[in-house]
């Protein structure tokens, strides 16, 4: 006996939607970035306002902060530093960076971070 179209439209599953801080793109996914420029060390914090929230441990002089950033989320993602791109905010701390990884797996990875950031003490 087949399952009736209430209980079909019940065993669909649907993805849960993207958080706002992922974009996800045909070819990879765009993290939204606050970017803390200075701090010692370099590491996620937390949200803000819809964007991941990143102290650099670099300074914001000459490019070397957004360089530290995307060593640091190659490294944390798992990917080359080439596969980690600056669409937007090359000069500011808002910023779009591109990942040439699926959405899934980028999410997956952010999220585990977020939540070893939010267990740590402060």
């Amino acid at each position: 006996m087949k399952p009736g179209p209430k209980a079909r439209a019940f065993l669909r599953v649907t993805p849960s939607p993207p958080p706002e801080w992922l974009l996800p793109r045909q070819h990879g996914a765009v993290l939204l970035v606050a970017a803390q420029p200075g701090s010692r060390h370099t590491e996620l914090v937390g949200l803000h306002d819809g964007a991941l929230r990143i102290r650099v441990a670099a300074p914001a002089i000459e490019g070397r902060a957004n360089d530290a950033l995307r060593s640091w989320l190659a490294q944390r993602l798992g990917c080359s530093r080439s596969s980690v791109h600056m669409l937007r905010g090359d000069k500011s701390r808002r910023k779009q960076v591109m990942v040439d990884l699926p959405a899934a797996e980028v999410r997956a990875r952010i999220e585990e971070l977020l939540a070893q950031a939010q267990s740590a003490p402060r």
